[in-house]
């Protein structure tokens, strides 16, 4: 079993581009749930993802309800990044079996999913005038963590 990467509401191309070309790299689903602010067919995110999209395992929910109905009967843990964590991502046990939850580049999670996650996992930022970390690279830090702990680099 592999970590699985989901994207909610992603709003920027590019960012969910790469994010498919490092999930095709490493063999990682990934779950897209709607509303996207972008076209399955952009051409920045099919750019970004370069030629690798036929090896993406690529999951879309047209909503939440949607995504949280296929997640639960194939169970793991749910974890949301946020800012707002309660725990470092170098801290935390991973599973081969967890959902890592990210938010849109703009809005973050929404507090109605932070509520469902079961846990809510940082990324340290140490200057205080930077809010956050691009998309593409947290979604990758968090990914490869989980990959090493799980035994799977």
């Amino acid at each position: 079993m592999s970590p699985k990467i989901v994207l909610v509401h992603p709003q920027i191309p590019p960012n969910t581009g790469a994010i498919a070309r490092t999930c095709a790299a490493t063999e990682t689903p990934l779950h897209l749930v709607a509303p996207l602010g972008f076209e399955l067919s952009d051409r920045y995110l099919k750019r970004a993802g370069l030629d690798y999209w036929p090896h993406v395992d690529l999951h879309h929910h047209g909503d939440i309800d949607q995504f949280w109905a296929a997640q639960k009967p194939q169970g793991g843990q749910v974890l949301g990044f946020t800012v707002r964590g309660e725990e470092d991502y170098h801290q935390f046990s991973f599973t081969g079996n967890d959902w890592l939850l990210f938010g849109s580049e703009t809005q973050g999670l929404p507090p109605s999913v932070l509520e469902r996650c079961d846990r809510l996992i940082r990324i340290p930022i140490n200057q205080e005038k930077v809010r956050s970390l691009n998309l593409s690279v947290s979604v990758a830090i968090a990914l490869f963590e989980a990959r090493r702990q799980c035994g799977q680099l």
